[in-house]
């Protein structure tokens, strides 16, 4: 942020004006512009656009935050009527962590919509409060998968949480519905996957290919309905899309699941579905930033997928259940 103490000579001078003259801003109208999305702070304080034709008194501090998250590519007003889609499980001062819903992107994508409100710019939002802080992404699950995303406020605490995430040391689970019955009803998954950057998808990899990556996961069944199985996941790594590739190559395409079939055939009519794939990121263990302490956060199962599993238990079983424990929605938690 730069800031700018007002002079005796401005003494009287109108906000919009006085932003206008700095070589930063250039015009009044931008200077507008800029307050309007809340770059520009009197004392610490956020100035909104009723604010344009505030005087200045001599010794106010000025200050602008150029690339404040939220607000490069809309007004303030438009992230307030989205506040409701963000739900923080956990926040401190050093990190935050949110229970993303279906359908919003974490960040945009470089070639989105630039008028597409994230969960970026919700955090941003919701940070607005403390210039000094900045929301930094720390891990990202897709737009159709709900459930926990966490989010760095510093660059200390980002590097921290960054490194834990690269050595694969956070426990992160997932719940999925998947089609038919996993045999056998635990174990790992084992893949090397390679990125196709023209379709945007992950691919089995050929032996040969050097941008292969390794993915592991384990699972096991926690629920066998009659059509489907509901899945615990543990992610080892972390790639793009993972989950819904892994158990697709298998033949158990995830509920709902629109992009990584593999020639599954379609569901038969009438069979209970998802309008998005049926992924939800539930539990997250990581250690704290600053001290490294364990932080533990949970999920409560969201009323779409609780709603899945309710309609799969009423079709007639076709035969005895895996062994497991049925969930129950989980609490949030955090310690």
């Amino acid at each position: 942020m730069i800031e700018w103490t007002v002079g005796a000579d401005d003494d009287g001078a109108r906000v919009d004006a006085w932003l206008s003259r700095r070589p930063e801003i250039g015009s009044r109208g931008r200077a507008r512009a800029w307050i309007e999305r809340g770059k520009i702070f009197l004392d610490g304080g956020e100035l909104t656009f009723e604010d344009v034709g505030r005087r200045l008194r001599a010794g106010d501090r000025v200050g602008f935050w150029e690339d404040r998250p939220g607000s490069a590519r809309r007004a303030p007003r438009e992230l307030v009527a989205a506040r409701g889609d963000l739900r923080v499980v956990f926040e401190d001062a050093a990190l935050l962590v949110a229970d993303k819903p279906v359908g919003l992107l974490v960040e945009p994508l470089p070639a989105g919509a630039p008028e597409e409100i994230t969960l970026l710019d919700l955090v941003g939002e919701h940070l607005r409060s403390a210039p000094r802080l900045r929301a930094f992404v720390v891990h990202r699950i897709d737009r159709d998968t709900s459930g926990l995303v966490v989010f760095a406020k510093t660059p200390e605490a980002f590097a921290t949480l960054k490194r834990q995430f690269e050595r694969r040391s956070p426990e992160r689970v997932y719940l999925a519905v998947v089609r038919g019955h996993l045999r056998p009803a635990a174990g790992a998954w084992s893949d090397r996957l390679a990125w196709d950057k023209d379709r945007l998808v992950q691919r089995r990899a050929h032996p040969d290919d050097t941008r292969a990556q390794q993915a592991e996961a384990r699972y096991r069944v926690v629920e066998a309905f009659a059509t489907a199985s509901l899945v615990e996941v543990t992610l080892v790594t972390g790639r793009r899309n993972q989950i819904r590739v892994q158990a697709g190559l298998r033949g158990h395409p995830i509920v709902g699941e629109r992009l990584y079939l593999f020639g599954a055939a379609p569901p038969p009519a009438g069979e209970p579905t998802l309008d998005r794939q049926a992924l939800h990121a539930v539990r997250l263990v990581f250690r704290h930033p600053t001290g490294g302490r364990p932080v533990s956060v949970e999920s409560p199962m969201p009323e779409d997928l609780a709603d899945l599993v309710a309609r799969l238990r009423t079709v007639a079983p076709a035969g005895p259940p895996y062994p497991g424990r049925t969930p129950r929605p989980a609490r949030r938690r955090a310690r």
